[in-house]
């Protein structure tokens, strides 16, 4: 039975606490740095299409401005930081949350995924050759793929993908996008390094994560954020330390992280472009609960059918959603493809988020090709170019 509700919020309220929660209202936290966006969300998706940049990019540069590209993929692969695991996707995650991943490990290596079969002797013998060789990429323990399609994987890349998810092997470092491998008792700090924790203080423990990485959020927004199933949020969400609320507007139960009804939130909005896998907006149900704005990838759509386009970026400014672009780069020049726009009010933050996001990506120049509400074209584009000059 639900408990009952220790607080009211109104449909503004929630949607400042979420902001707040994912570090885009308030003063970035520029002294944690990217490792700081990272400890804070949670998880940090990551995703193949690099356009501006690779999402993983994208998400810190949305909280913290122009950070240094390096500095990302520092931050993330260096030292005993963070390792890479299925929690909303493929994600990176803190590296002290390896001890909580433990019940996704053992489910794991009962059952494991993608249903390739294995030789005999393949996996221990991938498993000698990091223990005498490592680190090494999937190429270099006897190829990635082959031949055929991206999942006609070979032997000894399933077999490192699956030491991976059972966590006897950890990636250590990314080369152009390359997993490089090594054995998860090198990589991971011995305090960390084990699965002593039983499924419900696993679940105990995520559950509070999500739910102060989200802010506010109801059991499907929080079951979603690390892909847990119904039943596991509902079996330890009542000891998780979140505290039940309502929201005016929503049409189920939510819970809260108490720290965040503690204070009012308050401070600079953000305005940036968001990478459609950002945690603020993965979930779409809930994006259009809290920003009234449908948000979809459309890079796996035919392009016949794409309405927005291949990568369409959210605009956030003032703590709404106010629009999206389709970019591209041409050289030095940031190619706005398609840009939608909620109303004239939108055009003035989209050249600054365009002008911005050129800047970090090392672009002198921002082109506009196509704007959805053709009456607003000629205002954004003297915008952009008031931006630029």
């Amino acid at each position: 039975m639900d408990r009952k509700p220790e607080a009211t919020l109104s449909a503004d309220e929630a949607r400042r606490i979420a902001l707040r929660a994912q570090g885009l209202l308030g003063a970035p936290d520029r002294r944690g740095g990217v490792r700081g966006v990272l400890r804070h969300l949670g998880a940090v998706q990551l995703d193949t299409i690099s356009v501006l940049a690779r999402s993983h990019e994208l998400i810190p540069y949305a909280r913290l401005g122009a950070v240094g590209r390096k500095t990302v993929e520092s931050a993330y692969w260096t030292g005993t930081h963070a390792f890479e695991y299925w929690s909303h996707a493929a994600c990176v995650l803190p590296i002290e949350e390896w001890p909580h991943f433990a019940f996704r490990r053992r489910a794991y290596r009962v059952r494991p995924h993608w249903n390739h079969e294995l030789p005999d002797g393949v996996y221990e013998t991938v498993v000698k050759q990091l223990r005498t060789e490592g680190p090494l990429t999937a190429t270099e323990l006897g190829g990635a793929k082959n031949g055929g399609p991206w999942w006609d994987w070979s032997a000894a890349k399933v077999a490192v993908e699956r030491a991976l998810m059972f966590g006897e092997v950890v990636c250590v470092e990314r080369r152009g996008w390359r997993r490089v491998y090594d054995l998860a008792e090198r990589a991971v700090p011995d305090a960390l390094l084990h699965d002593d924790l039983d499924d419900l203080e696993c679940l105990r423990r995520l559950v509070r994560l999500a739910g102060q990485s989200l802010g506010v959020g109801t059991r499907a927004d929080i079951a979603d954020y690390h892909r847990l199933k119904g039943e596991q949020v509902e079996a330890v969400i009542a000891d998780s330390g979140l505290v039940p609320v309502a929201v005016e507007g929503w049409d189920k139960p939510a819970w809260a992280d108490p720290e965040a009804l503690a204070t009012p939130p308050r401070g600079r909005h953000r305005t940036t472009l968001l990478s459609p896998f950002d945690s603020l907006i993965w979930d779409r149900a809930r994006t259009e609960r809290i920003f009234g704005f449908s948000h979809r990838l459309e890079a796996y759509v035919p392009r016949p059918k794409r309405i927005y386009g291949y990568f369409a970026m959210p605009l956030l400014s003032g703590g709404r959603l106010l629009g999206r672009v389709d970019p591209g780069r041409e050289g030095t020049t940031l190619v706005a493809r398609q840009v939608s726009l909620e109303s004239p009010k939108a055009v003035a933050p989209m050249a600054q988020a365009l002008r911005e996001a050129a800047e970090w990506v090392g672009c002198d120049a921002v082109r506009v090709e196509r704007v959805d509400r053709p009456e607003l074209s000629a205002p954004l584009a003297a915008a952009v170019s008031a931006a630029v000059a």
